[in-house]
């Protein structure tokens, strides 16, 4: 069992940057793909990006978060990262990190684990 806890969401400024924090508990994530998701209100729940743990190879499917958003772990850790830079509104949702028990992260499975999700909110 692995129970998973984002941290770092909250309020900034159009233009402004967050770190949201994904930290795993129950078992090593050798073995496993980490995803980040995001779910804006209204909308329906999208997958952002996602990292290979044993590799740190990473994967964004959304156009709009290439090139401000980056993915990273730090394996002392068991922690997943989501960097945010060059915040826009379009960007506030509820972000959730998740796991699967594959090399590679696909979305089209689902998760095995998630995450409680932390808020993030870009005001204009």
């Amino acid at each position: 069992q692995v129970q998973l806890v984002e941290s770092g969401g909250g309020l900034v400024q159009a233009g402004g940057s967050l770190r949201l924090s994904c930290t795993a508990s129950g078992r090593a994530l050798s073995g496993y793909a980490m995803g980040w998701y995001r779910q804006a209100p209204l909308k329906e729940r999208e997958f952002v990006a996602s990292i290979n743990w044993s590799t740190g190879s990473t994967y964004y499917l959304l156009n709009s978060v290439k090139g401000r958003f980056t993915v990273s772990r730090d394996n002392t850790k068991n922690t997943v990262h989501l960097q945010m830079d060059s915040l826009k509104p379009e960007d506030t949702a509820v972000y959730y990190c998740a796991a699967q028990r594959r090399t590679y992260y696909l979305p089209s499975l689902g998760a095995d684990y998630w995450g409680q999700g932390t808020q993030v909110t870009v005001s204009s």
